[in-house]
């Protein structure tokens, strides 16, 4: 491992020169800056009956750390009042624990040009997470592989728009439970050099992936940066398993960001109204950043909003709703007067196929995250069927829509070009714009263009086989998957970690439950 670190600094052998050669060279956009406002639904009055709500929550009801003793322990030492596994927080106890969490921070990249900056006024974009399905136009729907995962790694790699390389992409259910953890890991270090997440799944896990980590970054740097984001959901409401816990404090104890989430479906995690959807909310990030910084002050953590509601009638989440958005809007007011980074958002639907239902519910739920002030997106591309289906077509489709994010999210400008006066005056009245001086010299960046969509004239579109937006997507999937080359990776460390891989399988026998 030393002998691999020490050649990764001196920017590696000949085989990662030939293979930064022969890479096909294409444009990443940085994380996203707004130079928009956000959009706010609460009045000062409505945030301070939350937070107050929310306190008494955590005072009078309590939370529960299930299986869980070191955590009582901590709780016990910190003040709070524990009870079995229910702990009570004095009122103020949460919020004054969260002051050490760092309202922004670095996660670093193996290549250094894809570090993202999460927190602030920037918003960095990563793909869907957690489905056990994947759905192409050629294949259908079907149970994911560890080929469909690497392969989602590749696209997310070859998008433009996309900052993130993400998480548990799908779920590749060809290998073992307890093994998956490893190959999904290296091939986000190996397919791809834009930032990653670790595995959740179980504490070990969360230890191999900070070991693996060391063997990419080496030692003493993941010890004094942020190479890892990782999601803890809290098993609303009011729980805090073991399993999630206990990955929390492997992530925590190492420096390493976690996203402390609430999975809410209205209705039935929480309550029907948006109010108290929020107060919940509220309550579970304060006491879930709270335990991060228990186990160590200064912890990067980012408070996470997993909001949909349900449908009365069949009990099916629904997303893309008013009240699905009401409640991002709210959370990102609360994430921002506690001064942490906001996690929520997506390209949220629950249609099962790529189409006009999934446009509408991804596009109403990926701008308002946009609107809410979202720093860290999941889910941003991918996403069908309520999260069960990871999609290669809606994977490009969503990819592309997200330069639309990017160029709404620089605002207005304003400047002499901007104003274009010199256009409007050498036009004048009753002529044309398209070849002044000022439309020859911005007509290639003016107007955000969709790598994707069909703008030709009927005649040429129906000569052309007359494709709709999936058959367009799935031909875009097989041009980025034929145009992909590996990024440079040191022989040494690719070694290294193929080893450890290698030898933490063998040390375990398969295990499929």
């Amino acid at each position: 491992m030393e002998q691999a670190r020490t050649k990764r600094r001196g920017r590696g052998g000949g085989a990662a020169r030939r293979a930064e050669r022969t890479a096909v060279h294409f444009e990443t956009a940085r994380y996203i800056s707004r130079n928009i406002p956000d959009f706010e639904v609460l009045n000062d009055e409505a945030l301070e009956i939350i937070e107050t709500n929310a306190e008494t929550v955590l005072a009078e009801i309590g939370v529960n750390f299930t299986d869980n003793p070191a955590a009582l322990a901590r709780w016990r030492e910190a003040g709070a009042e524990v009870e079995g596994e229910r702990v009570r927080l004095p009122r103020g106890l949460a919020r004054k624990l969260c002051e050490t969490a760092p309202s922004s921070f670095t996660q670093y990249a193996r290549n250094p040009e894809r570090n993202v900056e999460i927190g602030g006024r920037n918003l960095v974009l990563a793909r869907v997470y957690g489905p056990p399905f994947v759905r192409d136009s050629a294949g259908g729907r079907r149970y994911a592989t560890m080929e469909d995962f690497r392969n989602f790694v590749r696209l997310g790699y070859m998008s433009k728009w996309l900052h993130h390389s993400g998480g548990t992409i799908c779920e590749p259910t060809d290998v073992p439970v307890n093994k998956r953890h490893l190959d999904m890991l290296l091939a986000h270090m190996t397919l791809s050099d834009k930032p990653y997440m670790g595995s959740v799944t179980d504490p070990e896990r969360a230890i191999d992936s900070l070991e693996m980590s060391k063997i990419l970054f080496g030692a003493d740097f993941v010890d004094s940066h942020t190479v890892m984001t990782s999601l803890t959901n809290i098993n609303s409401p009011l729980t805090f398993d073991a399993t999630m816990m206990g990955a929390l404090e492997v992530y925590a104890a190492a420096g390493q960001a976690c996203i402390v989430s609430p999975f809410i479906v209205g209705g039935a995690m929480a309550p029907v109204s948006v109010a108290g959807t929020l107060t919940q909310v509220l309550a579970e990030v304060l006491a879930g950043v709270a335990y991060a910084q228990l186990v160590r002050p200064g912890a990067p953590v980012i408070f996470g909003a997993f909001v949909t509601s349900i449908d009365m009638n069949s009990g099916a989440p629904t997303f893309g709703t008013p009240e699905a958005a009401q409640i991002t809007y709210g959370a990102g007011q609360l994430a921002r007067r506690l001064g942490l980074p906001y996690r929520s958002g997506g390209g949220f639907c629950a249609s099962k196929l790529p189409d006009a239902q999934a446009g509408y519910e991804s596009a109403n739920s990926l701008n308002t995250a946009l609107l809410a002030g979202v720093n860290f997106m999941l889910h941003a591309c991918g996403w069908l069927e309520g999260g069960l289906v990871a999609s290669f077509e809606k994977f490009v489709m969503d990819a592309d829509q997200l330069g639309a994010l990017h160029h709404l999210a620089r605002g207005v400008d304003i400047s002499e070009n901007g104003q274009a006066m010199d256009a409007i005056a050498e036009v004048g009245p009753g002529g044309h714009y398209l070849g002044c001086a000022h439309t020859q010299v911005n007509f290639k960046d003016a107007f955000w263009r969709s790598d994707l969509f069909d703008y030709k004239p009927f005649e040429t579109w129906q000569e052309e086989g007359a494709r709709d937006t999936q058959a367009l997507a799935g031909a875009r999937v097989a041009r980025l998957l034929a145009d992909y080359r590996a990024p440079a990776l040191d022989a040494g460390i690719e070694d290294a970690l193929r080893a450890y891989v290698d030898r933490r399988k063998g040390e375990m026998p398969d295990a499929f439950g």
